[in-house]
C-alpha cells in the first residue's frame, strides 16, 4: 500500500526518509528486509526482486531514486547502505543482537575483528561467509533459527542477497539488510569514492573509472534519468 511516506518508480515502491534519524526510527522495531534502491535495481525489470522490495522496504540509495521521488513530491535523502549499517550498530548495539555474513572468509572475519574493536559491547551471535551450497544454506538457517539475532546483515551483491534474505525471512524473522560490498570498504580493503565525488553525487563516476567493466550497469542510469525527465517512471 502506497503512503505519503512511499511511492512508487517503475512500480517498485520507495520510501522517502528525510534523514538516517527517521529511517532508524522507523526500522526499530521492524522485521523487514532493507533494500538499496536506485536506477540499476528500477531498471532491471526482474518481476521476483521487484515483488521483495514491494514487501519490504526500499531507501534511496542512489541519486536517482531521490530525484524520481522528488517528482513525485516526496522530499528524500541518498542514504548510502555502505554507511547505513554502521549507523544501526551504532544505534542498536547495546540492546540488539547480531549476524553477519558474506563476503570472503578473509574479508568476514577481519570485519568481525574490526567491530569488536569499534563497539566491544556488541552482541554478534554468529557469521560466516557468503558462499554458500544448499547444505551450507540449511545450516544457516538452522543457525539463525537457534541463536535468534534481532539484525542480519548479508553482502553478497544484487540480486543474490536479496533472495537469500526473502528465503530466510521466512524462517527468522528479524531486520535483514542486504550490503554487497560493503565488508571491504569498512576493513579498508577497498575504497569507497572521495568525499568531493559523494558530495556531487558521482560516486557512481569514480566507481566506473576504478572499475570500467561496470560501463554496462552504468548505461542504465542514464536510461533511468532519460525516462524520468520524459515522466515515464
Amino acid at each position: 500500500m502506497i503512503n505519503k511516506d512511499s511511492a512508487l518508480i517503475g512500480g517498485i515502491r520507495t520510501f522517502a526518509f528525510k534523514d538516517k534519524s527517521e529511517m532508524l526510527e522507523y526500522i526499530s522495531d521492524k522485521k523487514s528486509i532493507l533494500i538499496a534502491m536506485n536506477a540499476e535495481k528500477v531498471m532491471k525489470n526482474d518481476l521476483k526482486l521487484k515483488e521483495i522490495i514491494n514487501a519490504n522496504i526500499g531507501y534511496t540509495d542512489g541519486f536517482g531514486a531521490v530525484m524520481a521521488l522528488k517528482k513525485k513530491g516526496l522530499y528524500a535523502v541518498k542514504i548510502a547502505g555502505a554507511e547505513f549499517w554502521l549507523e544501526i550498530i551504532k544505534k542498536f548495539h547495546k540492546n540488539k543482537s547480531f549476524y553477519l555474513m558474506g563476503a570472503s572468509n578473509e574479508t568476514i572475519n577481519k570485519t568481525i575483528i574490526k567491530i569488536k574493536e569499534d563497539y566491544p559491547n556488541i552482541n554478534i551471535v554468529g557469521y560466516r561467509d557468503g558462499f554458500l551450497n544448499d547444505a551450507d544454506k540449511k545450516s544457516l538457517i538452522l543457525e539463525l533459527k537457534e541463536k535468534k539475532p534481532d539484525v542480519v546483515f548479508v553482502a553478497q551483491g544484487s540480486p543474490r542477497q536479496e533472495f537469500l534474505m526473502n528465503d530466510l525471512i521466512k524462517e527468522h524473522p528479524a531486520l535483514y539488510m542486504g550490503l554487497g560490498g560493503s565488508y571491504d570498504v569498512y576493513t579498508g580493503l577497498k575504497k569507497r569514492a572521495p568525499k568531493i565525488f559523494i558530495d556531487f553525487n558521482l560516486e557512481w563516476l569514480y566507481r566506473l573509472v576504478k572499475e570500467p567493466t561496470r560501463i554496462g550497469r552504468q548505461l542504465s542510469l542514464i536510461k533511468f534519468m532519460y525516462l524520468l525527465l520524459i515522466n515515464k517512471i
